[in-house]
This record gives C-alpha cells, sequence and structure tokens, in this order.
C-alpha cells in the first residue's frame, strides 16, 4: 500500500534568505569558489527534557564500560591471563570472562557478528535508528566533545559570537583549552583501546617507559587522532558521508517504522504565533526553528524523513519545551510512524503494525542464529585430539616381526585446569601403546595442560599374526573430565601376512 502524505508548508518568500549564523556570515565574506562545498559549522543548543536525559544516561554508561572493562580482573590458574575480556593475539587467544575462544573457534564470532547484524536490523525495523541516535560511538563520542565546547566556549548563542569576533586572549584560552581536552578525551580513548589487546596493569607501566609494543604506540595514535578529528571537527560528516548505514537503513524502514517525526496533521499550516491569538484555523507549529538549532546533523525535521537525521529525539525535547510555553499538548514531533501520519489526516484512527513480515523474518533469523550460537557453546568440547603418523619411515619392522608406527598426538584442553588423559588405541587386535617415560605394563595416561595443546608422542605395536591389512583403518581415543573423543587414523604394515 502506497501511503501520500501532504507536506506542503507555508512558502517563504523568493527573496527572503534562510537565517544564518553570525560565524558564517563572516565566513562568506572570504569564502572563495573551488571544488569542494566547505563544511557548514553547526551550533546545537542545549536542550532539556527526557531524551537528552536519556543520552546523558546511556553516555555515562556505555563510556563507563568502555574505559573499565580491561581493568576488571578474573581468576584463571596458573599462568594464564587475569584479565576478564582480553584479545590475546601473542596467546592466540580470545578471554571473555570464563569463556576462551581458540583460533579455530572464529566461527563464534561470526556467528556474534551475524547477531549484531541481525539485532541492528530488526530494530531499526521497529524504532527507527535508535543505534545512531543512541549507541553508535560516533554518536556518544560527539555529544560528549559539544559537552567539552560548551563548558569552554557556553551555548549556542555564546558559541557563535566567539567565532566571529576577532582574535582575543579571551578567545584563544577557549579555543585552545577546548582542542587540548578534546585531545585528552581521544588519548585516552585510544589508551583504553589498546588495553583490551594486553594486559592493562602492565602495558599501562611499560607505556610511559618507553617499553610497550610497538602496535600500541601506532594503535594509541590511531585512535587519538580519529577521535580528535571525528568527534571534533567531522561530527555530521562521518554520518552523512563516510559511514554506509544511513543508505543501508533505508532497505530497513517502511512506513509502519517509528521514526522521529514532525505530526504535519496537527502542524501546518505553520506560522508566527502571538500571546492570546486564537488558534483557529491553524496548526500547533509556531516557525519558532528550535527543532532545527538542536539539531546535532542541522536540518529541519519538519521536512521529512531524511537521510541525515539520527533518531537522536533532541527536536523532540526542543518542541516540547515551547509546547509547553504557548500553552498546547506535547508531542509535536514525536516517535510516529508516516503510516499514522497519514491515517490522521484522513481523520482515521491510528494504528500501529509491529508485527510485519520484515520484522517476523529478522526476529526468526535472529533467534534461529543466537539459538545456534548458545547450542555451540553448551555442547562445545573441552578436549580436541589430532593424530600425525610417522612418514618416514612409515613403519619398522621388529626383530621379533612385530610391526610399529609411530604417532605424534595433539591434545588440546580448552579447560583452564590441568586433566588427566588416558589414552586408547583401537582397531588393530592387540595392539600395545607405548610412549617415552610412561610404564609399558600399564595404561597410557598422560597429563594435558590447562589452555594449552600437548604433544604426546606414542608408539603403537602390533603382532604380524593380528595384522589382517597392509592399511588398516583405525583410531586413537582420548578420555577425560567425563568426556570421550575419538580421532581417525591408518595403521600401515607394508604387507599382510610377511
Amino acid at each position: 500500500m502506497t501511503v501520500v502524505i501532504d507536506r506542503v508548508s507555508k512558502p517563504e518568500p523568493a527573496d527572503r534568505e534562510a537565517p544564518v549564523s553570525a560565524a558564517e556570515r563572516v565566513r562568506k565574506k572570504g569564502a572563495g569558489g573551488g571544488l569542494y562545498k566547505p563544511r557548514t559549522p553547526i551550533y546545537p543548543k542545549l536542550v532539556h527534557g527526557k531524551w537528552r536525559t536519556l543520552k546523558w544516561a546511556l553516555l555515562v554508561v556505555m563510556l563507563t564500560i568502555y574505559y573499565v572493562t580491561p581493568w576488571i580482573r578474573w581468576d584463571r590458574p596458573g599462568k594464564l591471563p587475569d584479565q576478564a575480556v582480553l584479545v590475546d593475539f601473542a596467546g592466540r587467544r580470545f578471554y571473555f570472562f570464563d569463556i576462551q575462544l581458540w583460533p579455530q573457534e572464529v566461527h563464534f564470532i561470526t556467528g556474534l557478528l551475524v547477531i549484531s547484524a541481525l539485532s541492528l536490523f530488526l530494530v531499526t525495523a521497529l524504532f527507527g535508528r535508535l543505534w545512531c541516535g543512541y549507541a553508535c560511538p560516533q554518536t556518544v563520542w560527539t555529544d560528549l566533545f559539544i559537552y567539552v565546547e560548551r563548558l569552554f566556549e557556553g551555548d549556542r548563542n555564546a558559541r557563535m559570537r566567539l567565532d566571529a569576533s576577532a582574535w582575543s586572549f579571551n578567545k584563544l584560552w577557549r579555543k585552545v583549552g577546548k582542542h587540548l581536552t578534546w585531545l585528552a578525551i581521544g588519548f585516552g580513548t585510544g589508551g583504553a583501546w589498546i588495553f583490551y589487546f594486553h594486559d592493562a596493569p602492565t602495558l599501562l607501566a611499560d607505556f610511559w617507559v618507553g617499553q610497550a609494543p610497538a602496535t600500541a604506540y601506532i594503535f594509541c595514535f590511531l585512535l587519538t587522532a580519529t577521535t580528535y578529528v571525528f568527534a571534533g571537527s567531522m561530527r555530521e560528516q562521518v554520518c552523512t558521508y563516510m559511514c554506509p548505514w544511513p543508505r543501508i537503513q533505508g532497505a530497513m524502514l517502511d512506513h509502519h517504522s517509528l521514526q522521529v517525526t514532525y505530526r504535519y496533521d496537527r502542524g501546518e499550516p505553520r506560522g508566527p504565533h502571538k500571546k492570546n491569538q486564537d488558534w483557529t484555523g491553524r496548526g500547533d507549529c509556531i516557525d519558532c526553528r528550535q527543532c532545527v538549532v538542536a539539531c546535532p546533523m542541522g536540518i529541519d525535521i519538519r521536512n521529512g524523513p531524511q537521510l541525515e537525521c539520527i533518531n537522536c529525539a533532541l527536536c523532540i525535547d526542543a518542541c516540547d519545551e515551547i509546547m509547553l510555553k504557548v500553552g498546547r499538548p506535547k508531542g509535536l514531533i514525536a516517535y510516529d510512524t508516516d503510516s499514522a501520519v497519514a491515517e490522521r489526516q484522513k481523520g482515521a484512527t491510528p494504528r500501529y503494525k509491529f508485527v510485519r513480515p520484515r520484522t517476523v523474518y529478522y526476529a526468526v533469523a535472529l533467534v534461529l542464529v543466537s539459538s545456534l550460537m548458545l547450542f555451540g557453546l553448551a555442547t562445545r568440547p573441552k578436549f580436541e585430539l589430532h593424530a600425525l603418523r610417522d612418514r618416514n619411515p612409515t613403519f619398522v619392522r621388529l626383530h621379533d616381526g612385530a610391526i610399529r608406527n609411530g604417532y605424534t598426538l595433539k591434545i588440546a584442553n580448552r579447560t583452564f585446569a590441568p586433566q588427566t588423559v588416558r589414552i586408547d588405541f583401537a582397531g588393530v587386535p592387540g595392539a600395545r601403546v607405548k610412549s617415552p617415560g610412561h610404564p609399558a605394563d600399564r595404561p597410557l595416561v598422560v597429563t594435558a595442560e590447562p589452555n594449552e595443546v600437548t604433544a604426546v608422542r606414542v608408539f603403537v605395536t602390533a603382532e604380524p599374526g593380528r595384522i589382517a591389512a597392509p592399511n588398516m583403518p583405525a583410531a586413537f581415543e582420548i578420555r577425560a573430565a567425563g568426556e570421550t573423543r575419538r580421532t581417525k587414523t591408518t595403521f600401515l604394515s607394508g604387507a599382510a601376512n610377511p
């Protein structure tokens, strides 16, 4: 069904220019031609309301998680790292509290990425770009940088006046202080990132004396630079031009997706309003442009859904504040759907459809992949066994006619404790299994070290009368911690009956 929404607003006079900031007028005086359009500075105004409060709370929570997580300790036995979350490239392990992943278990990382993507698709189809508005690192750090900017330079009008003014000591110290604080935040961002790849306390001590790995300094510099540039200077340009998600999300949305929406059915026709003026025959929008000056992307939400809109809802708080001042109900701008707006324009009761074919598809796919991941983690073996048969010589004929094959067993112990492992051999009747340093008259038992691959050298000897073929299928079997693992191999003799 195609929904057509009448979004015709009161046209501006042809000879009337849109209002611009004082700083922008100063820049236009010296602006010349060029290949690229210079960035138009945006000065978002501080607003107060439930959505701004929610964004502050999420910012504090997410930054706390990011900076604190590398310092959380988690007890593990022996020489294993005691950092709760660690990507250990040197040891080829990924630790997440009680979970550890080995390189050959990269499919769990792939599954986690698929779950994240499907979750993002589902949330976007239901509620719009919540990720962009509340949880994206670009949004979070830009919010933090704007907060610092306000501390040094003031709110919107004060910042515009400062930018338009001539250089002075007052302007200099404010600009220098702001940029130094930004650099400090960027350095803290890069510093926290590298702690996820090394033991945090050790790296912190080594970093300041020049003994940390070169990669630590390189990535700390890269993260410092990108945080400073992206959140300090580029800001909305990252979302509009660099990030692919604004273009991809168009395929996730439909007319029933909740988005930050200007309710045209209630706001039009718009226009200025004077105190005690009658509201008959006009909409609730007084064309105050507070939704525009509060927007960190610099757009006018009244123009409808736009690629630049990150659904941060700050325009909702700005509009609600104005509606309270003029005595009108809040919610002229709100989380709503295009379908609901169209229904109200026709005088019908709006319907909100959360269960739709695309949301069902995303939800089913998400549940399926999540179930597979949980099943894989729950049934993940504690041990792995691989058998490497000697290739030169392939077998040895002993003085008594017996045939001996040599093997190297690789026992991977994925637990955090040493395990006693019993090794058995099947496939050749009466075959004897020996290992250097172990008693020949007892079952072969070895100790597998925690979180390591233990190599065990074994020899299998069989009497010639019990060998039925030159190449006999066989298998090694290990038992440990109530679990049995088996791997196939072959027993070579060169001839059935020499």
